[in-house]
């Protein structure tokens, strides 16, 4: 019963760290959204991210690609200004799995056996920050957050990334209800 409880703990952990992006958004009440028709990127903001110029080409490639199937386009004075920031956090997870067995071994004899097998896996929580500032006022109107796991894999980053922008980008232009 012990290494039934043990192991759906270890696959509940496993199955919760393979889960999408979360995202969180955050945005000004007050402004008419569907005014902003057109982008550009704020370079100086960019430039600070702490990442490699790698993963910075990827996120842009993958904001550009994002905002162009919604409808803008990207211009030298856009309404609106996109910059992007990045944190990330390494995480090791430790599992220590004591298990018991009952048991007749060739040569050893009968008998109780216990043991520990410790487990260390490693991970990297990555959290993307994607900021909508208005280019007139220069004030941030919208902004999303997305925390998720990275992966190391070259081949898997593309896909990661894209994962990341896209889920954020979904929640632009909030959906605003309005009051009776």
């Amino acid at each position: 019963m012990k290494n039934k409880i043990i192991s759906l703990f270890v696959f509940v952990l496993l199955l919760s760290a393979c889960q999408p992006v979360k995202v969180a958004v955050d945005y000004d009440k007050s402004v008419s959204f569907n005014t902003y028709k057109t982008y550009g990127f704020l370079k100086e903001g960019i430039d600070r991210a702490k990442i490699n110029d790698l993963d910075k080409r990827r996120i842009l490639r993958s904001i550009e690609k994002t905002l162009l199937e919604k409808g803008f386009t990207k211009s030298e004075k856009p309404d609106m200004i996109v910059n992007f920031f990045t944190k990330e956090n390494q995480e090791v997870n430790i599992f220590n799995n004591s298990f018991g067995n009952f048991g007749y071994g060739m040569g050893w004899g009968w008998g109780f056996y216990n043991g520990t097998r410790t487990t260390v896996s490693n991970s990297t929580k990555g959290i993307l920050y994607i900021d909508l500032i208005d280019n007139k006022t220069k004030q941030l109107f919208w902004q999303g957050v997305g925390k998720g796991y990275l992966s190391s894999d070259v081949d898997q980053k593309d896909k990661t990334i894209n994962e990341f922008v896209s889920t954020i980008l979904a929640k632009y232009p909030p959906k605003i209800v309005a009051k009776p």
